[in-house]
Formats: C-alpha cells, structure tokens, sequence
C-alpha cells in the first residue's frame, strides 16, 4: 500500500535516522502468568510513536497545541515470546506509508540483552481538527508534512519479518 509522494516537487532531502525506543517491563503490566500482558504493547507502541514525533522535531504535543489529532484507526501486533518484569524491549518503529491525510507504521521489538524477537506490529492512523474532520498535512500544514516526509522509510515493513 505504499504511497509516492505526489507533490509537484516531491520531499528529496535527507531522512531522519531515529534511534530505537527502549521499555523497561514494569512488575504492574505482568499478568498472572508473570509475563507482560499483551495489552501493554499497544501502549508500548504508542510510546515509541511519540519518541519518534520527539526526534523528528514535532512531538505529539505540539500537534494537539495546533488542535491536530491523529486517532488510531488500525492494530495489529503479532506476538512472538514472552517478555518477563524487568525486561528491557527495544522498539524499532518505522513509517512505512504517508500521503498527508494518513500514515501507517511498524513496530519491531526485541530484547535488549538477547536480540530475541518479542513481537512486530503496524498501526494506521490518520489526521482529524480538534472537531473530529479530516485534514490534509499537505495541504494544511505543509511545513508538518515535509517533516513526515523526513521520516518515511519505504524499507520499513521488512522489519515486520
């Protein structure tokens, strides 16, 4: 689903290298099991996508001050072994697609001390006004949709493998 940049002089600037987020396992997000529940890496993901906005210079922050919104509109996450308390994961997250009114990315994780897979995931989103009404970046905001430009990695859904 990957989507060119259609701008009459589309984005040829340099791109963004972003360092991986890293999430230390809290003891609360264990389940009776004693391992990290499930539900914790859907928030583990957002983390990372925000610490990606940090790095980009346009935190997440920022957006909403501007009454920006970008509501999840998909999921999916793929577990591959277990993370235990104390863990340390780290987070490769990648935009994979943006055309300015969505952007989708993927999320590796793997831990820290053994380089062992934990999970991969995408999430889809896209960008409201502060009433709820889709809205262009590139058309609205066009000094915000080169900044995203700047991060998009047409290679990032090979880090789902």
């Amino acid at each position: 689903m990957s989507v060119k940049d259609t701008r009459v002089k589309p984005y040829e600037g340099e791109r963004i290298k972003i360092k991986p987020y890293k999430r230390v396992a809290q003891y609360y997000e264990t389940d009776q099991m004693g391992i990290i529940h499930h539900s914790n890496f859907i928030r583990w993901m957002e983390e990372a996508r925000m610490d990606l906005m940090d790095q980009m210079g346009f935190s997440y922050k920022a957006m909403e001050d501007m009454e920006i919104i970008s509501p999840v509109l998909s999921v999916q996450c793929e577990y591959k072994s277990m993370v235990h308390f104390h863990d340390t994961v780290v987070i490769e997250a990648r935009m994979v697609d943006y055309n300015g009114v969505k952007m989708k990315m993927c999320y590796r994780m793997v831990d820290e001390s053994t380089g062992e897979l934990r999970a991969v995931a995408k999430s889809e989103h896209c960008f409201l006004s502060h009433s709820g009404k889709p809205i262009s970046l590139k058309r609205s905001y066009p000094e915000i949709d080169t900044k995203f430009f700047t991060l998009y990695d047409e290679d990032g859904e090979e880090i789902m493998k």
